[in-house]
Formats: C-alpha cells, sequence, structure tokens
C-alpha cells in the first residue's frame, strides 16, 4: 500500500447490504458512490460479532451494556464484533471508517438512550468508539 490512499472501512448497511437490523435495502447514495471509486471495504460489527439478521432492535443502556428491546444482553456480541473490526483496520492499515450515524455498534456523536422511545443522546456506538479511541477517524453517512 505504499503510494496509494489508504482503504476506509464502511458500515455494509450503508451499501445496501441487508445486514440491518431488521434486514431492509436502504442504501446511502453517496456511500454507494463512493464505493465505486474504489478503496471502501463494507464490514458489519453485529455479524462480526455473532449477531444474526434480522435481529431484534437494540441499544446501549445508560451503564454501558447492550440490551435488545426483550431485554437480552448482547454486550459481549457488539464488543466482539467492534474487536473484529478493529483488527481487520488495523490489518488494513485503515485511517476512516464510515458508520451508520446513530447505530449501538457504528454511531458516532449520538445513538439512542437506551429506551426504545427514538430518544437520541449524545455518545458513539460501540465500534465507533472502538475505532476511534485507536486514532481512526470516525465519520457517519450525515457526514458525507
Amino acid at each position: 500500500m505504499d503510494n496509494k490512499e489508504k482503504p476506509k472501512l464502511i458500515s455494509a448497511c450503508l451499501l445496501g447490504v441487508r445486514c440491518r437490523w431488521d434486514a431492509k435495502f436502504k442504501p446511502c447514495s453517496k456511500a454507494v458512490e463512493l464505493f465505486r471509486q474504489g478503496n471502501v471495504i463494507p464490514v458489519c460489527p453485529e455479524q462480526l460479532g455473532g449477531l444474526s439478521t434480522p435481529r431484534i432492535p437494540q441499544e446501549i443502556q445508560k451503564d454501558g451494556r447492550v440490551l435488545n428491546k426483550k431485554g437480552k444482553d448482547v454486550t459481549k456480541e457488539f464488543k466482539k464484533g467492534a474487536e473484529e473490526t478493529l483488527r481487520i483496520a488495523k490489518l488494513l492499515e485503515v485511517k476512516e471508517f464510515i458508520g451508520k450515524s446513530k447505530s449501538p455498534s457504528c454511531g458516532f456523536g449520538e445513538t439512542y438512550d437506551g429506551t426504545f422511545s427514538d430518544t437520541l443522546v449524545k455518545g458513539n456506538g460501540v465500534t465507533a468508539d472502538l475505532l476511534s479511541r485507536n486514532g481512526i477517524k470516525t465519520i457517519t453517512e450525515k457526514d458525507l
């Protein structure tokens, strides 16, 4: 990767990959255009952590745990997915991550408050937070 621009990681759901919690096809046109230009690698931290698609909605709680809407603790899977994503980033010398806004994994700057009431609070998703703390520039599709 000597004289080339370093690749970027991007939330795969932004490209229309059916890995969203609800398995819907919702591509972001700016993300798809960026992917078509090359040098963008799709990842889904939640799937890398072992969660299925579709899956019950999940939110980060005030105590830092991630629970699904039925109360099941999925923190372990979220942390595993974040660590696997970081491993990929380091392997490929990634310097930037484009995450899905508000996501409990990939959101950066704000996420839902853990009450499943569509209330947003300041904070980062588990993966976005880990990548950011490891020096990887982290943005969302809203910043494209």
